[in-house]
């Protein structure tokens, strides 16, 4: 350890001892799972994150660079086992699109309160207009990083593939946020004065989108009720459509 991060671990743990050091309600619960239970800590976090969207990578690797200049592990280790976190939970991610299927996802959907069917048949349109590399190039976009796993599974992308594209995405992604992270270690201070805010601000935003969502969904719906014209669509309607056009992309690159 360099004595600059040295002096910063030493400050860090004095300021901890008095309770004024905080990342934040967020940030001190996933700085606490990684000294806790070391490098292995990161990877727990990170595939919490890929499973529930709205918890923010943004901040969790960062952290994981810092809790790694406060010596509690190596920056390697910080980001060898965010992208094994990364990889893991995309693979479930992937299996379970895969073992539901199309037809079972778009009966779930249907099934679901304010979840369209045309939600998941615009997702898999986009996957399949776009291409394998969604997943590459998915990887380093929020929320639908962990999102597209799921198409991903349901048009059985080969595995293999999609794990090296998952491999690349993730961890340029990740070397990004860790090493910020690590190089700001001197620093924890600049940043713990903001984690506060910032975690305050993405439950904020979360609560407000979800309400915003469902009360957009709740108004349409009802206005769908009361339109004599409106037929809503099925599940086996949806999945014909889908199926066709795959048929037709199929046939197109011949």
């Amino acid at each position: 350890m360099t004595p600059s991060i040295a002096t910063a671990s030493a400050a860090g743990s004095a300021a901890g001892s008095t309770g004024e050091t905080s990342y934040g309600w967020l940030g001190d619960i996933v700085v606490s799972i990684m000294e806790t239970i070391g490098p292995i800590g990161v990877a727990l976090a990170v595939f919490a994150e890929n499973l529930f969207p709205p918890i923010p990578s943004e901040l969790i690797l960062p952290l994981a660079g810092f809790t790694a200049a406060d010596g509690s592990f190596s920056p390697w280790e910080a980001l060898i086992w965010a992208t094994v976190g990364s990889v893991l939970g995309a693979l479930l991610l992937y299996g379970l699109g895969a073992w539901l299927g199309r037809r079972r996802l778009y009966r779930i959907a249907d099934w679901l309160p304010l979840v369209d069917i045309e939600d998941v048949e615009k997702t898999e349109r986009w996957f399949n207009r776009h291409g394998y590399w969604t997943v590459l190039l998915g990887r380093m976009v929020p929320i639908f990083r962990s999102l597209i796993s799921i198409p991903a599974g349901i048009e059985r992308m080969n595995l293999w593939l999609f794990t090296l594209f998952t491999l690349i995405g993730s961890g340029i992604w990740n070397t990004i946020f860790v090493w910020a992270g690590f190089t700001l270690g001197d620093n924890w201070h600049l940043v713990s004065d903001y984690a506060d805010v910032f975690s305050n601000l993405v439950l904020i935003a979360v609560i407000v989108f979800i309400a915003w969502w469902a009360t957009a969904r709740i108004l349409r719906n009802r206005r769908r009720a009361k339109d004599p014209n409106y037929v809503p669509p099925s599940a086996d309607e949806a999945v014909a459509r889908m199926e066709a056009l795959l048929a037709d992309s199929q046939h197109g690159r011949k």
